[in-house]
């Protein structure tokens, strides 16, 4: 594979963006990142426009590129397109670069090469960035540990399922905070992957991390935590609920998708408690 790839960058209206995707599939594109208002972007890389989605093709040559950018602006002449090498080994390095440490009450969490950074009584918890979503540094990931340091400062020995774990930061950071039985689940195999190897690395083995359905897991939890999604959230709530005996965490939600969320678990029997926010993002706090 040769050492530079190419990234065909098309800003357009978010109607419009699987129509775009398909394009770019269909023309040889390697792999897409999309940005729209319901995938949150990365610390320091571009957002689009109210309205519009980015989405960037990846190409392996120029001829395949340029081909893919003018049927593109064939099929959609408003959209605003850039074509542009981007080395390999420049994009792991600078994804690197845009991976911050959080401290976040009691806890420290950063990527391996930053623990020297770590304040020495803090909990410190190293998670390995590799391109699943939740390294600390994302707002809904910093309301949550936020919520998971309050909760067990109160309820030392808690059970606490993560629903939707990605690299199993909420578990570890729960059990280096003293909760009892801990369980995580996500349905994205790699995932869990990565969610087993940070357990490893941070010494928390007993954390039960699986590809397991809701209704799969036993029992329930005193906290539940849910980081994914508006729209999982309220799809999955009738399988959520069910799991929290005492509180609920729900973070994903941007402040205009919050309603719909809240009215999703009332329905359920699930008390409203004054969340968090961050920027854009809510973190909804629920009690049975």
């Amino acid at each position: 594979m040769s050492q530079t790839y190419l990234s065909l960058t098309v800003e357009l209206p978010e109607e419009a963006s699987e129509a775009v995707q398909d394009l770019l599939h269909e023309s040889g594109a390697l792999g897409l990142e999309v940005r729209d208002r319901e995938t949150p972007t990365m610390p320091g890389v571009k957002a689009p426009n109210a309205g519009e989605s980015i989405v960037i093709g990846y190409f392996e040559d120029r001829p395949t590129a340029e081909s893919a950018r003018d049927s593109v602006a064939e099929s959609f002449p408003d959209a605003r397109l850039a074509l542009d090498e981007q080395p390999q080994q420049d994009w792991s390095n600078e994804w690197k670069s845009l991976i911050k440490s959080v401290h976040v009450g009691r806890l420290w969490v950063g990527p391996p090469w930053d623990v020297a950074n770590a304040p020495a009584d803090a909990v410190r918890l190293v998670i390995e960035p590799k391109m699943a979503f939740g390294t600390g540094d994302h707002p809904t990931t910093s309301l949550c540990l936020a919520a998971v340091d309050a909760y067990m400062t109160d309820h030392p020995g808690a059970s606490v399922l993560d629903v939707g774990t990605g690299t199993g930061v909420l578990a570890i950071a729960a059990k280096k905070l003293g909760a009892g039985r801990v369980v995580a689940t996500d349905n994205d195999p790699t995932s869990v992957e990565l969610a087993q190897e940070n357990l490893t690395d941070n010494g928390t083995p007993d954390i039960d991390v699986s590809g397991k359905e809701l209704t799969a897991v036993e029992g329930t939890f005193d906290l539940v935590l849910a980081n994914i999604l508006a729209n999982t959230l309220i799809e999955l709530a009738p399988l959520i609920a069910p799991k929290a005996k005492d509180r609920l965490v729900l973070a994903g939600v941007l402040s205009h998708q919050r309603a719909d969320v809240e009215a999703a678990y009332r329905n359920l029997g699930f008390t409203v408690l004054p969340g968090a926010t961050q920027g854009e993002w809510v973190r909804i706090d629920l009690k049975r």
